[in-house]
């Protein structure tokens, strides 16, 4: 494993697996940059991991916006020069069955899980290939292997993360290394966006058992940290105790 510095930016930043992926990377020494909706989280982060130096940045981002996207990588190559890592972790989940037509739930799912990600490759992907390198790293789920009821859609954009990672590295023939890291039941603020009575209640027995999300952290980092001939491709990081 190498730990030579990079500068990685990290979107949903202000909680959950972003939060925990600024304070791993951070400590292993290298420069970060966060981007979420809620600044004053990002501020009190920032402060935090940088103890008064000058390695942490941040911006407000909304990944559903492809100029605020463009906006936040200029902001992180302007701060610190370059952009070696983009970890794209901003999701949202709220589930429900199919038949309760809840559709403007499902377009902020397509929006921020889909779109936001795509709008983080399209934004960092030029400017990885002027440097000569770089890595994108996605954030997944177990959701984009298998499927279960109340979560189609959710699945759905977990399975398009998957598939958009997967062309991307074959398309980048090295030059750009990609990496999806699909978390299983993890501690998050994630299922607090669900408004179905029936899902929420399904999703109480299922987070019975869950990972810290620095348990994902340290994945994502194990992938940042491997030798740039190692392109790590799929990792996915379930709680032992759990069959899902």
């Amino acid at each position: 494993m190498t730990r030579t510095e990079k500068v990685v930016l990290v979107t949903g930043a202000s909680s959950g697996i972003g939060e925990a992926t600024a304070r791993r990377l951070a400590a292993d020494g290298h420069r970060v940059f966060l981007g979420a909706r809620r600044t004053d989280r990002l501020a009190a982060l920032a402060e935090e991991v940088a103890a008064g130096g000058d390695r942490v940045g941040f911006q407000r981002l909304d990944v559903t916006d492809a100029t605020d996207v463009r906006e936040f990588v200029t902001a992180a190559r302007e701060r610190f020069g370059r952009v070696d890592v983009m970890v794209n972790n901003a999701g949202v989940m709220p589930l429900s069955p199919l038949a309760e037509l809840k559709v403007h739930e499902w377009d902020r799912m397509i929006d921020v899980n889909v779109r936001g990600v795509l709008y983080g490759i399209a934004a960092v992907l030029p400017v990885m290939r002027e440097q000569g390198g770089g890595h994108i790293v996605n954030i997944a789920s177990v959701g984009a292997y298998e499927v279960v009821p109340t979560a189609a859609v959710y699945c759905a954009t977990k399975y398009a993360v998957r598939a958009l990672s997967e062309g991307l590295r074959q398309e980048s023939a090295g030059d750009v290394r990609v990496t999806v890291v699909s978390p299983g039941v993890t501690e998050s603020e994630l299922a607090d966006s669900i408004s179905d009575p029936r899902a929420r209640e399904d999703m109480k027995s299922y987070r019975s058992v869950a990972i810290p999300a620095s348990a994902v952290a340290d994945a994502i980092a194990f992938a940042v940290h491997s030798p740039a001939e190692v392109d790590v491709n799929e990792l996915v990081v379930r709680p032992a105790a759990s069959a899902q």
